[in-house]
């Protein structure tokens, strides 16, 4: 038999229980649930029937398009023009259902119109039955939750004040907030924007100045921006963006300089950090005081595997699929923001003024730009790296000739193909600077490539322990003294000056060999030491 004092206790527990089971409900009702957005997040902006225009310089992250209309007046997007195609048509049904759930969600608060000055929100549903605005500061607290939801249906049009904001407070997230607007929306010169506004049978106005972490989405109405920054927020379950798999650098990995088919020259004062050298021709200028690396004068084996091995990084880098078309090489930089992953432009480009290149965080993002043209840049140009990105990371395809204005800052991987590459006065790069066929020039400037390489130079330092010539300057006679006679078989040394023309061969077959230079005439010389129709060393040489 039950006693009174058992059903009491079974009482107070089924009530605990009960409140407790009202306290995750009213919670989950006060946090609201993010609607599926399907294929229509992938979008920055997007109309299932009307157009999409841009005016002036606009930076974009994420698809820009529309199902019914067309999409004009953009210059390069980090993102795909999808104009009345598959995924224009997938994005407008999934945005219908996006807003059906958005429309039905079952409101808890209900505020004045006047959104700002200062107001400060908690997660949840807020319904406004009218037209709404937005001025100076609202504030949205997540109180430490990261996964609360904000909420807003506006039974209205909806407009922004010049210069308001919403400010994101303790793990609120842009991913997180979103605006259902039965209306207009019109965002005021220079507002400060935070999640995905969908406009419902209307269209959507972005002013100058307007930045926006989130989307523009209409289900039937124009959308038209001005010199606006928008971007696709991450979080939420986006993907992690990593780029393409780079490419397996070999023994390019330890060059900073370096042409397979073309003289490499330079004048001024030029640091590297790295090795210098050609497979074919001659290497001439640099000092070996200021390259921490070996400077290769002539062709050798690290040149002849190097050369190699750079002819399929190329290959890599030109046959990978690309995920983005930047449609205006003409117009590349300019504040321009990318993100991980292949990009290419059809045509010859010009960098002018700033491209960022932004890894979100993820320091393994790898960049691949693929230029099938010739690439060249204004003075001062810049090459940014913005959360987490690595100039190890980046790769430049470049299908002609490379000319890096003065005082330009490049960063990653150059590979030019049948081009000539000249970095002019004051550039600096941090990465590599290749071609597979056409000289190299520099002239007073920078090269550092990226850590990586196990060894600087340690090949060519192995290979000079093995002989020695002397003395340098010389006059009459060179002296060349093999350290290990065991390890030299029908080896010879044979002097070029510097226009590449052979003007000495001779055997080495003793420990100590002298070679009569008397003919020779003042100036500067390179030589290489056979064996076994190998090159085991080189180096550079001055008559007096």
């Amino acid at each position: 038999m039950i006693s009174h004092l058992n059903i009491k206790k079974m009482k107070t527990r089924l009530l605990g229980a009960i409140m407790v089971f009202s306290l995750l409900l009213l919670q989950n009702l006060s946090y609201g649930q993010a609607p599926n957005l399907g294929t229509s997040a992938n979008f920055v902006l997007f109309s299932s029937v009307g157009a999409v225009r841009n005016t002036g310089i606009t930076h974009l992250t994420g698809n820009v398009g529309t199902n019914s209309g067309s999409s004009t007046g953009f210059g390069n997007v980090d993102g795909v023009m999808h104009d009345g195609d598959g995924t224009s048509a997938q994005c407008g049904t999934d945005l219908l259902i996006a807003y059906n759930q958005l429309n039905s969600a079952i409101p808890n608060y209900f505020p004045a119109p006047l959104l700002g000055n200062g107001q400060i929100l908690v997660p949840g549903t807020y319904s406004i039955p009218s037209v709404a605005s937005l001025d100076n500061v609202l504030n949205l607290d997540a109180k430490g939750n990261s996964d609360a939801v904000f909420i807003f249906q506006i039974n209205g049009a909806f407009a922004t004040t010049s210069n308001s904001e919403v400010k994101l407070l303790n793990g609120a997230k842009a991913c997180n907030v979103f605006w259902k607007i039965e209306g207009l929306v019109n965002m005021a010169t220079g507002t400060i924007m935070k999640g995905t506004v969908i406009a419902n049978n209307a269209a959507i106005i972005m002013n100058t100045g307007v930045s926006l972490e989130g989307r523009a989405l209409s289900t039937t109405g124009s959308i038209d921006v001005d010199g606006v920054l928008s971007f696709t927020p991450i979080g939420c379950g986006s993907p992690t963006l990593y780029g393409p798999i780079a490419p397996n650098l070999k023994s390019t990995e330890c060059y900073a300089i370096f042409s397979a088919g073309g003289s490499v020259s330079n004048a001024g004062v030029t640091t590297v950090t790295g090795d210098v050298g050609t497979n074919v021709g001659l290497t001439t200028g640099f000092d070996a005081l200021y390259v921490k690396g070996a400077i290769h004068p002539i062709p050798d084996t690290s040149t002849a595997q190097t050369a190699a091995d750079l002819i399929g990084v190329y290959n890599y880098l030109n046959l990978l699929p690309f995920d983005i078309q930047l449609l205006y090489p003409a117009q590349f930089g300019n504040d321009l923001v990318l993100t991980p992953h292949t990009y290419l432009m059809n045509a010859a480009t010009v960098l002018t003024n700033t491209v960022y290149l932004n890894a979100q965080g993820n320091d393994q993002a790898v960049f691949v730009i693929q230029i099938n043209g010739a690439l060249s840049t204004s003075t001062y140009a810049k090459v940014m790296l913005i959360n987490g990105a690595q100039a190890k990371n980046v790769y430049w395809k470049v299908d002609g000739a490379v000319l890096i204005s003065d005082y330009s800052e490049i960063k990653g991987t150059i590979v030019a193909n049948n081009g000539a590459v000249d970095l002019t006065s004051g550039t600096v790069v941090n990465g590599r600077v290749f071609t597979t066929t056409g000289a190299l020039s520099t002239s007073s400037v920078s090269v550092v490539m990226p850590v990586g390489c196990p060894a600087l130079g340690t090949d060519s330092f192995n290979e000079i322990q093995k002989v020695t010539v002397y003395p340098n300057p010389f006059h009459s006679i060179l002296t060349i003294e093999i350290k290990d006679a065991f390890e030299m078989n029908n080896a010879q040394i044979i002097l070029y000056d510097v226009s590449g023309r052979q003007v000495k061969k001779a055997a080495v077959n003793e420990k100590i060999t002298t070679l009569e230079t008397g003919d020779l005439t003042s100036g500067f010389y390179l030589y290489k030491i056979m064996s076994n129709d190998k090159i085991i060393q080189s180096g550079k040489l001055m008559a007096k």
